[in-house]
């Protein structure tokens, strides 16, 4: 089967997931504004500058979620779904999404972003295999720990070789979109890279290197 590889946040999605989730919670008054926004801003800049510590925005971002009960949070997700999510997914993500899948391609979503955010979003795409940051949970409530490899950055290729191995699957045609330079590990193993409107370093380096750019926007 020909796998195909997404990238969730900017690349499926014309907005952050994470970031939004941070912005969410800021307007449900479950986080304080100031000081929330401020460390919510200064990861998403270190994201977009390849410096995220991922151990340490992982602590953060998992911290709201361990306050609260799945059913709290669960209600939470669907809000965000309605209000947030749907709308930064466009009919150019959705058409691409669709047109893997009538070629019988096998879909995977693989994110830095965590699965409790994530999962709902893939489900949206009818996209089964989500391959993300995962929270260690502890008596029914998420952790700020994160259980097994980040989904970041190395730690991609790393998630994607044990899912390989587990599925029985090569990455033989495979294709991976993303607009991310934090994504180069993955973009270098795929057969067919595709930069979605890429940031300003994966813009040159695709150029340089003759891979297809695209904007789902």
């Amino acid at each position: 089967m020909t796998l195909v590889l997404f990238d969730l946040d900017n690349t499926l999605l014309s907005g952050d997931s994470d970031y939004e989730w941070g912005s969410f919670l800021v307007s449900q008054n479950i986080v304080d504004e100031k000081t929330y926004q401020e460390a919510n801003q200064k990861f998403y800049d270190d994201y977009k500058a390849g410096k995220l510590d991922i151990v340490e925005f992982s602590a953060f971002s998992f911290e709201p979620l361990s306050r609260l009960s799945m059913q709290e949070l669960a209600k939470l997700h669907q809000r965000f779904m309605e209000t947030v999510i749907r709308p930064l997914i466009t009919d150019k993500a959705r058409k691409l999404v669709e047109k893997h899948r009538s070629l019988n391609h096998t879909l995977v979503i693989i994110t830095a972003t965590n699965r409790f955010i994530t999962r709902p979003i893939a489900q949206e795409f009818g996209i089964e295999h989500l391959i993300a940051t995962e929270s260690k949970i502890v008596n029914g409530r998420y952790t700020q720990e994160i259980d097994g490899i980040p989904c970041f950055k190395e730690g991609k290729v790393k998630r994607l070789k044990q899912w390989l191995e587990q599925h029985n699957e090569t990455l033989t045609g495979s294709y991976f979109y993303s607009d991310s330079h934090n994504d180069l590990p993955l973009l270098e193993k795929v057969e067919i890279p595709i930069a979605v409107n890429p940031d300003e370093i994966l813009t040159e380096i695709a150029q340089k290197r003759d891979w297809k750019i695209i904007s789902l926007r």
